[in-house]
């Protein structure tokens, strides 16, 4: 999955959307993150986690801070543009820690999360993926890896492209977002390998290349992806119900008489 968040994060540097001059924050962040970031060329990027086990030299040449995703620390605005990489699904409530990133974000946010498609459903039901991510808590020790990264493994919590759409859009109803998403397969090689029983590992090798197959000729039945949500620009995107007196929102009164009869 490190190849599709470097090429995603690549494709928005290309495409202008993100810019190496931008004030970046990473929520849920890891080492990864870290070595992405530093090799696309970005300069100005604060790396947060809850981990307590971090203390910021893996962070290095970037900024540390510890924070929880679902209760960021920071002013509204105060990043031009947040990114998560599949740390939402550890969050007690991944639906604000995604407004959290919104929130504090001026220009938009990149979120990479497990999906909720069929062949999601179909590897869960069937064993090869996760319900409850036990398996990361085995590797951390049994003392981190689950929500909140505590002991308690996490219910994989997976995204439709609607659910995001509704999340962000009643949050902030004033304007029209443009969300972009991109789908990849996600396979757990690290949690097959884990088990002690291979069957499951031995099946996945067998059965990948009908899955890529399947994934390549229906992408949105792959069970990862990255959404891309881009903030409305204020005017240009305003609801023609809304305006703008003094740098502040306000009702278009004209407009909305127009459309309804208003009380006496």
């Amino acid at each position: 999955m490190n190849d599709f968040y470097s090429g995603v994060l690549g494709n928005l540097l290309k495409e202008g959307v993100i810019t190496h001059e931008m004030r970046i924050l990473v929520v849920c962040g890891a080492v990864a993150d870290r070595e992405i970031l530093d090799a696309l060329g970005f300069k100005h990027v604060v790396i947060s986690n809850l981990d307590v086990r971090y203390d910021g030299i893996q962070f290095t040449p970037f900024e540390w801070s510890h924070q929880d995703a679902e209760d960021l620390q920071f002013q509204d605005g105060e990043f031009d543009f947040c990114i998560a990489h599949n740390g939402l699904h550890h969050c007690s409530s991944p639906h604000r820690a995604l407004l959290e990133m919104y929130r504090v974000a001026k220009k938009g946010l990149l979120v990479f999360e497990p999906r909720d498609s069929l062949l999601s459903r179909v590897g869960v039901s069937v064993g090869f993926g996760q319900e409850f991510e036990l398996s990361s808590v085995v590797a951390h020790d049994f003392k981190f890896g689950g929500v909140r990264n505590t002991f308690m493994p996490n219910y994989v919590y997976r995204w439709t492209e609607r659910e995001i759409e509704k999340t962000i859009t009643s949050f902030a109803p004033w304007g029209k977002h443009h969300f972009v998403y991109r789908y990849a397969l996600r396979v757990p090689w690290d949690q097959l390998r884990a088990r002690k029983n291979h069957l499951f590992y031995l099946l996945v090798r067998t059965l990948l290349p009908l899955v890529k197959l399947f994934t390549a000729l229906v992408p949105k039945q792959a069970n990862g992806f990255a959404f891309i949500v881009l903030k409305p620009r204020v005017p240009e995107d305003l609801h023609p119900w809304l305006g703008l007196e003094e740098q502040q929102i306000t009702i278009n009164k004209n407009w909305a008489t127009a459309q309804y009869t208003a009380p006496k």
